[in-house]
């Protein structure tokens, strides 16, 4: 089983005193709803540090209400309406050249603003692209707008102009059934990353992990219940919030 030849993988890391970090963002969230809660409890109860990329034109009071009690959750700005502006010949993206980088950057920044308003403390000043896409011009001058970092999907690629803490596994197959990918695969695709990326050697600072909760099935929910259960105690691992794993990127 490949949830054992992971499992086995993280014993000899740390039979060898190594270790891994992983980090969990999730998008779209907007409002309150029963996915979301499950999601909260699933972490929470692992102790598991959560990032939201949070859609601001669509969010508001009831969802800081509902965060209220997590303490370990960060909000991030996913976009601003998370709609498309690709012809339909493209692949889906907000935040492309098909607008002037204006009008763009005014839209990030009201993102931005509205989320920092609402969340407080909670808010971390990291951008998530929806679709993980974004026009490489854009990228420059959002430190300008206060962001302090960018996340997207896949190895990250340097020098970048703000630090990069991506996220590289994804639970959904989005090309296939729709829903949730096959555990055995996603046990496998996280053993192959630890594989081609051993720590203290990968400029990878944190294994992330993606997820939609608005869409998962239960499938989804049951691969990340038995992936909890396997690293959230275990001595090679550590599950980390994006702020402190951000804290200490060079």
């Amino acid at each position: 089983m490949t949830e054992q030849r992971l499992r086995q993988g993280l014993d000899a890391m740390a039979s060898q005193g190594q270790s891994v970090t992983f980090w969990l963002r999730d998008d779209d969230a907007v409002e309150p709803t029963p996915a979301l809660d499950r999601l909260l409890g699933l972490a929470q109860s692992y102790h598991v540090p959560l990032t939201l990329a949070v859609i601001p034109q669509h969010t508001g009071a009831a969802l800081v209400q509902c965060l209220e009690n997590q303490p370990d959750l960060s909000v991030a700005v996913h976009g601003w309406s998370h709609q498309n502006h690709a012809p339909a010949t493209q692949k889906k993206q907000e935040l492309g050249a098909h607008r002037a980088a204006s009008v763009v950057l005014a839209e990030l920044q009201a993102g931005f603003d509205r989320l920092k308003n609402l969340h407080g403390s909670r808010f971390l000043p990291m951008l998530v692209p929806p679709w993980n896409r974004i026009d490489s011009a854009l990228i420059a001058p959002l430190s300008s707008l206060g962001f302090e970092s960018l996340s997207v999907f896949g190895r990250e690629k340097q020098p970048s102009p703000l630090p990069l803490l991506n996220t590289h596994v994804d639970v959904m197959d989005w090309r296939g059934t729709g829903g949730g990918r096959n555990a055995d695969g996603l046990f496998a695709e996280i053993a192959d990353w630890l594989d081609r990326d051993p720590p203290g050697i990968s400029p990878i600072k944190a294994l992330g992990i993606l997820t939609h909760h608005l869409v998962h099935d239960e499938a989804v929910w049951a691969f990340l219940a038995r992936l909890f259960q396997l690293t959230a105690n275990h001595p090679a691992c550590r599950w980390a919030s994006a702020r402190s794993i951000l804290s200490q990127v060079d």
